[in-house]
């Protein structure tokens, strides 16, 4: 999957290369004391969670929001067309999700005030209004943290990359990127999971048994160093996956039947979101997937409609429809966004539109989420909420909701500050009603 760059220059590539990492698996003892302190919510469907992030800012009067009686200098070129569910219509150019639209539901209204690619992409990473004093983690980093999971599957993955960080819960919680993406029928290998070079099993557990004698050799200095302890952490999950076969055998999209693999289509998106399903599947947590390109300022209308929405209709509609097709949807908590939206005027220039973060889309589905439906409005030219609206504190405070975990739960960072999961926002009650 191609790396773009966005108009400000930042680059959709995370600041951590380090290969595997995570927590330890929950025991049943761990898990009854949590639950019985209420941090796990027993009765929430979803236990893994998969986050679709669209670098750059898709337009939303383009896609999810179309306002086709705004005036000509706001509504663009495309046309609504009618989705399964009667009464809702999105554009005509993702066909596929008009056919879906049973399956998710369209936040609409969305609204902060951060038009910069990089302070807007850390809110909605995160749930959190970013602060120059502080990094907060990603979704991924607290579902690692609050939920674990297998011993020899990574907890939080990244396809290709991720604008997700561990922040101040440290490195042991930043996810394992894929650095490539998956090609059609081709087993799929990733380093630090994958053997290679003529590496066996044996040689791993060699490997393995000296640097356990030398950890209990230096056993005792750097006890509280964070960054050590996420090192040996790595160390620990690297050898529990590279020596398990079920984790190989999750990244390997070639062994899906090929009844199953055709409807994700050939392209690096859709095949990214094969694998998405494929390691939810296998037990993995939380997955993110990359696709960038969305800064349209120019030639709006003539990157969505080639490239940007038939790849996206292809492969969300293959998720969702996977999910279902394996019984995996109600238990995987989807999330799919960008960091604003686009100007509603359109920039007559250069025939594009511009950052905008007073209006724009979110989808949510899996878990507790009926589809099927819209919440929220935007006024006659989807300038801003036509009602209150939604934050992205808000709809991040809902996506916890869905996976179990309480959002004003407090953390402490290593200076002993007391921080809330999502420090504004509440949950959006209508979405699980």
């Amino acid at each position: 999957m191609a790396i773009h760059k966005t108009c400000d220059g930042m680059q959709r590539r995370d600041f951590l290369r380090v290969g595997a990492v995570g927590a330890s698996s929950l025991s049943l003892g761990s898990f009854l004391k949590m639950s019985e302190a209420g941090q796990v919510n027993q009765a929430a469907k979803a236990k893994s969670a998969i986050f679709i992030n669209l670098p750059g800012g898709p337009s939303h009067m383009d896609t999810f929001d179309l306002k086709p009686d705004a005036p000509d200098e706001y509504r663009g070129e495309f046309q609504p067309i009618q989705t399964k569910i009667p009464g809702i219509e999105i554009s005509e150019h993702l066909p596929k999700l008009a056919s879906s639209m049973d399956k998710f539901v369209i936040l609409r209204g969305v609204s902060h005030t951060l038009a910069a690619h990089r302070l807007g992409s850390e809110y909605v990473n995160s749930g959190n209004r970013p602060l120059p004093s502080l990094e907060f983690p990603g979704y991924g980093a607290v579902v690692t943290r609050e939920l674990g999971g297998p011993a020899d599957l990574p907890p939080f993955v990244s396809i290709p990359r991720s604008n997700q960080r561990p922040g101040y819960l440290g490195v042991k919680y930043a996810p394992l990127h894929t650095n490539t993406t998956p090609q059609p029928g081709r087993a799929y290998s990733v380093r630090g999971i994958s053997l290679g070079n003529g590496l066996t099993i044996s040689d791993v557990e060699k490997r393995q048994s000296l640097l356990s004698s030398l950890d209990t050799t230096f056993a005792g200095f750097e006890k509280d160093n964070q960054l050590l302890d996420g090192l040996d952490r790595f160390s620990q999950q690297a050898y529990s996956m590279i020596t398990s076969k079920r984790a190989r055998d999750a990244f390997d999209v070639s062994l899906e039947s090929p009844q199953f693999a055709d409807q994700f289509g050939e392209g690096a998106f859709g095949q990214s979101c094969l694998l998405a399903s494929r390691l939810v599947e296998a037990g993995v947590r939380f997955v993110t997937v990359s696709t960038g390109g969305w800064d349209t300022h120019r030639d709006n209308w003539d990157k969505l409609k080639t490239n940007l929405l038939p790849s996206f209709d292809e492969g969300l509609s293959a998720l969702l429809n996977g999910l279902e097709q394996k019984g995996l949807l109600e238990s995987t908590a989807v999330y799919v966004t960008g960091e604003f939206g686009r100007t509603p005027k359109i920039n007559q220039e250069r025939g594009g539109r511009d950052h905008y973060p007073r209006c724009m889309f979110m989808l949510m589905a899996g878990g507790g989420i009926s589809g099927g439906r819209v919440l929220g409005e935007s006024d006659d030219k989807a300038t801003e909420p036509l009602n209150d609206g939604f934050t992205p504190d808000d709809v991040a405070a809902s996506f916890y909701h869905n996976i179990g975990i309480d959002h004003t739960k407090e953390y402490h960072t290593n200076t002993g500050r007391p921080v809330m999961i999502v420090r504004e926002g509440n949950v959006i009650e209508e979405l699980f009603s």
